[in-house]
């Protein structure tokens, strides 16, 4: 469980604990963007972040809206990978 306002770059698991619409299925892992300053129920925060799939890959811009005592921290995922080559040994004349 998240006891302090995340941070930007924070990745956390949304799901049916953060908002009901976020439960089951819909569960999502999130990296926070941002966090609104807007006023809004207690206990309750706006985030704008990426949905982040298996991979690490952003998949998805969203704003949402959920409970602060739901958000917990996702495990760290495995660098994306970014390229198709890598790197090749230098060969000597």
């Amino acid at each position: 469980m998240v006891t302090a306002r995340p941070s930007p770059g924070d990745l956390l698991v949304i799901d049916g604990q953060a908002s009901v619409q976020f439960a089951g299925e819909r569960a999502l892992t999130f990296r926070v963007g941002s966090v609104s300053d807007q006023p809004t129920y207690q206990g309750w925060i706006w985030l704008t972040g990426y949905v982040i799939n298996r991979r690490g890959d952003a998949t998805a811009r969203r704003e949402i809206f959920v409970q602060l005592a739901g958000l917990r921290p996702a495990p760290v995922l495995a660098p994306p990978n970014r390229g198709g080559r890598g790197l090749r040994p230098r060969v000597a004349p």
